[in-house]
C-alpha cells in the first residue's frame, strides 16, 4: 500500500502548530449546559490537579457533558486514590461490571444528579484496553503519554488529536478486521464511527502522527498504522481487513491478555452465548452495586401513588442496573391458589356461600351459610403466593439486583396485607346469623392448623432493606382514585394516614405532592442506599 507523504516540516514546528489548533479546538463552547454533576466533577479533578483526559468520542462532549454518553476518562495510576476520593465526595458510587465486561485496569462508578434526576457512568480507565467489547485484548502502553498530551477545554482536558486518532484507528482496526467480525457481520465502521473518524482527521497534522507513532508504538511503526488507517477510509476488500488486522494483532502480540487464537474462540462463544441469552431471557447483564442488592417496599393506600412511583423508579435504575418489580398485594398464583380460587367460585354459584370481595364485606353479609372455611383456605393461599414472591425477590437481591415491592406486608397495616385469618374468625363469632357447615370455629383444630399457617407464612418475611411509607390525606386519595369504591379507598388510605410510624424503619414521603415530585423522593431516597 502507498504511504502517505507527509510535509516537510520541522519536528517543533509542528508539534507547536498541532498544539496551538488542540486548544483552540478544545475551547469551544458546548453546544448546551453540562449537567450539575459532571461540571462539579470537572471543576474537582481539575482543582485537585489530577492527571487525567477524557480519552475518546471527543466528537460528541455534548452528549458526555450531558451524562447522555458514559464518562470515558483516562487516569493516571499516580492519582488513583485522588480520584477515587473526587468521586467519593460527590456521591458517586463504584459498581460491578457483568463478569464478561470487567477488563483489567477498568473500573466502573455511578453518579446521581439529584436535579436532573440523572445517572451518570464515570468509566474510569487506568490502563488503554482495546479490541472487541467483547474481550477488550490489547493493551496500548502510551496512558502517560497520553495524558500529557491533552489540554484542558471549557470542561474536560481532552488529549492531542494525533493521538486520539493513533488509538481510534487501533481500537476500530481490532474491532472490526478480524474474520469472526466479518463472520457476525461486524466488519464496517458504524456510522458513529465514521463521523467520529472524519472529525479527527479534519485536526491532525500527519507528520506528528508519523512521528508519535514511531516513538510510542514502534511495534506497529508508521507503514503499518498508514495500512490500518487505509482500510477504514476505503473500501478495502474483506481480504485485505482480514490481513490488515491479523498484521496488527501480531505486532501487539506482546501486550495481549490471550493469544490470538484464544481471543478469537472467546469472541465467537461470547457472541453466541450473548445472542441466545438475550432471546431466552429477554435481557441483558447490567452493573450490580459495590455492597451488594437491595429490597426496597412502597407502602400506601389507594391513591397515594405507588405504582406510579415504583415506574418512574424503574426507569431511572433499570438501564444500569439488574432491577425487578414484585406486586406483593397481587402476587401471582400457584397452582393450589388456582385450584382453591377454583372451588371457591364453584360454592358461589352453587349458592352455598354468598359471594364476597373482601373482609368487611364478609362480616356484613346476611347469610345463614358462612364462606369460612373456603375464605380461609383462600388467605393461607395468598399468605403462602406472597411468600413465594419474597422469596422470588430476596433470590434476586442476593445475586446483586435491586427489587421493588408495590406493598409489604407491615404490624401498622392490618386492611389491605398481613394474616387475615384470625380477625376473620373472631368477628365471625360476634355475628350471630354467621352458621352453617362451612362455618369455622375458634376451638376447631383445624381452624387453628390454618390461622398458624397463614401466619407462619408472613412471620418468615424479613422486613426489607428500605421502607417507604406513602402517606396521603384520604379526601385527595379519594379524589385521585375515581376507579374504585370510594368507601374502600376511604377506609384504607385512613389506616395508613393514621398509622403511628414513629420507632420503625419506615421513612414517610409526603404523597400529596406531585407524582413527579414523589417519584424524585423515591429515586432519591434509594440511591442513597445504593
Amino acid at each position: 500500500m502507498k504511504t502517505t507523504t507527509y510535509p516537510l516540516t520541522a519536528p517543533q514546528t509542528i508539534r507547536q502548530q498541532s498544539a496551538s489548533l488542540h486548544a483552540e479546538d478544545a475551547l469551544q463552547d458546548l453546544a448546551a449546559p453540562a449537567l450539575a454533576l459532571v461540571a462539579e466533577l470537572c471543576e474537582a479533578l481539575d482543582r485537585d490537579g489530577i492527571r487525567y483526559c477524557h480519552w475518546k468520542s471527543n466528537n460528541a462532549l455534548d452528549r458526555s457533558a450531558s451524562g447522555d454518553n458514559d464518562l470515558d476518562l483516562l487516569v493516571s495510576r499516580a492519582d488513583e486514590a485522588r480520584f477515587t476520593q473526587v468521586l467519593s465526595s460527590l456521591g458517586f458510587k463504584r459498581v460491578k461490571s457483568p463478569p464478561e465486561r470487567q477488563m483489567p485496569g477498568v473500573l466502573d462508578y455511578l453518579g446521581f444528579d439529584p436535579q436532573a434526576q440523572k445517572i451518570v457512568h464515570v468509566h474510569a480507565h487506568y490502563q488503554l484496553s482495546l479490541g472487541d467489547d467483547l474481550t477488550k485484548n490489547y493493551r496500548l502502553p502510551v496512558e502517560e503519554a497520553y495524558i500529557d498530551s491533552s489540554v484542558q477545554g471549557n470542561l474536560f482536558r481532552v488529549p492531542a488529536p494525533e493521538f486520539e486518532l493513533i488509538v481510534f484507528v487501533i481500537r476500530m482496526v481490532l474491532k472490526h478486521a478480524s474474520w469472526d467480525a466479518m463472520l457476525f457481520g461486524y466488519g464496517r465502521l458504524k456510522p458513529g464511527e465514521r463521523r467520529e473518524l472524519t472529525y479527527l482527521l479534519e485536526r491532525i497534522t500527519p507528520a506528528r502522527v508519523e512521528e508519535l507513532v514511531e516513538q510510542h508504538l514502534p511495534a506497529v511503526g508508521s507503514a503499518l498504522f498508514e495500512r490500518c488507517l487505509g482500510t477504514l477510509r476505503t473500501t478495502s476488500s474483506v481480504w485485505q481487513r482480514i490481513s490488515t488486522g491479523l498484521r496488527l494483532q501480531r505486532a501487539l502480540s506482546a501486550n495481549a491478555l490471550h493469544p490470538m487464537v484464544g481471543d478469537s474462540l472467546r469472541k465467537v462463544w461470547r457472541r453466541v452465548y450473548q445472542a441466545v441469552r438475550r432471546r431466552v431471557r429477554r435481557s441483558s447483564p447490567k452493573f450490580r452495586p459495590e455492597n451488594g442488592g437491595l429490597i426496597v417496599a412502597l407502602v400506601g393506600g389507594d391513591g397515594a401513588g405507588k405504582s406510579t412511583a415504583i415506574e418512574a423508579t424503574y426507569d431511572h435504575f433499570s438501564r444500569y442496573f439488574d432491577v425487578a418489580r414484585f406486586h406483593m398485594g397481587k402476587p401471582s398464583w400457584s397452582p393450589v391458589t388456582f385450584a382453591v380460587r377454583a372451588f371457591l367460585r364453584a360454592g358461589r354459584l352453587l349458592r352455598l356461600y354468598p359471594p364476597e370481595s373482601s373482609f368487611a364485606e364478609t362480616l356484613a353479609q346476611q347469610s345463614p351459610v358462612s364462606p369460612g372455611y373456603p375464605w380461609l383456605a383462600r388467605e393461607v393461599c395468598r399468605a403462602r403466593d406472597r411468600y413465594g414472591t419474597y422469596v422470588k425477590a430476596r433470590r434476586h437481591a442476593a445475586r446483586g439486583g435491586i427489587v421493588l415491592l408495590d406493598r409489604f406486608p407491615v404490624s401498622q397495616l392490618q386492611l389491605m396485607d398481613g394474616p387475615q385469618g384470625e380477625r376473620f374468625v373472631v368477628h365471625l363469632a360476634q355475628v350471630e346469623h354467621a352458621s352453617g357447615l362451612f362455618r369455622p370455629r375458634a376451638a376447631s383444630r383445624l381452624t387453628g392448623s390454618m390461622i398458624r399457617l397463614e401466619q407462619g407464612y408472613y412471620r418468615r418475611m424479613s422486613p426489607p432493606d428500605l421502607l417507604l411509607v406513602l402517606r396521603v390525606e384520604p379526601e385527595v386519595a379519594v379524589r385521585r382514585k375515581t376507579e374504585e369504591d370510594p368507601s374502600q379507598v376511604l377506609v384504607r388510605s385512613t389506616e395508613v394516614w393514621e398509622a403511628d410510624w414513629d420507632g420503625t424503619d419506615a421513612t414517610v414521603i409526603d404523597a400529596g405532592k406531585s407524582q413527579e415530585q414523589v417519584a424524585a423522593e423515591v429515586t432519591s431516597l434509594i440511591w442513597a442506599q445504593l
